[in-house]
């Protein structure tokens, strides 16, 4: 498979997980969380898939197209180990929604990434918030969701959080 193909099942893949994630939300209350804007598509999808939400956007820098970067109270800038945590008390409710692309080429970095991100995010979620990433992320407490139809197992994946209340 080239990398264009391989890019293109990858987006289709996001797109039909975020939108299966968003029905799966569509009557609980809470924001969402998009962890790594990079250039703002998948954002500007999520706000025009779920425009009474609100969408905190987390990432390192801003090098998004202009109309695809969120107001500045809800683009959080700097290291995600960092500013995760800090957010608990900027959240006006937790979240229901958590959508992460910021897995990398490197394979290392991005379990370690994800093992961190398996303790950070918690603190945010509201029980049985979903989670749609481009990594494996390891919770406890939390079930995979089956995947849509078209999208491959391993491709993408979707969680379901449920907090301390439900193993």
């Amino acid at each position: 498979m080239s990398r264009l193909d391989s890019v293109i099942r990858r987006l289709q893949a996001q797109r039909a997980c975020l939108q299966l994630a968003a029905d799966l939300i569509r009557d609980t209350e809470g924001c969402v969380l998009e962890l790594g804007l990079g250039n703002g598509r998948t954002f500007d999808h999520l706000r025009k898939t779920l425009p009474e939400r609100e969408i905190f956007v987390f990432d390192l820098d801003v090098a998004a197209h202009p109309d695809c970067v969120p107001e500045p109270d809800h683009l959080i800038l700097g290291d995600i180990r960092d500013t995760l945590p800090l957010a608990v008390d900027r959240l006006p409710s937790p979240a229901v929604l958590v959508h992460c692309d910021i897995g990398t080429g490197e394979r290392d970095y991005n379990a370690r990434l994800a093992d961190r991100l398996a303790t950070l995010l918690p603190p945010l979620l509201a029980p049985g918030a979903v989670i749609a990433s481009d990594q494996r992320i390891p919770f406890q407490h939390a079930e995979s969701l089956d995947l849509p139809a078209q999208v491959s197992p391993g491709r993408y994946n979707l969680v379901r959080w449920w907090g301390l209340t439900r193993s």
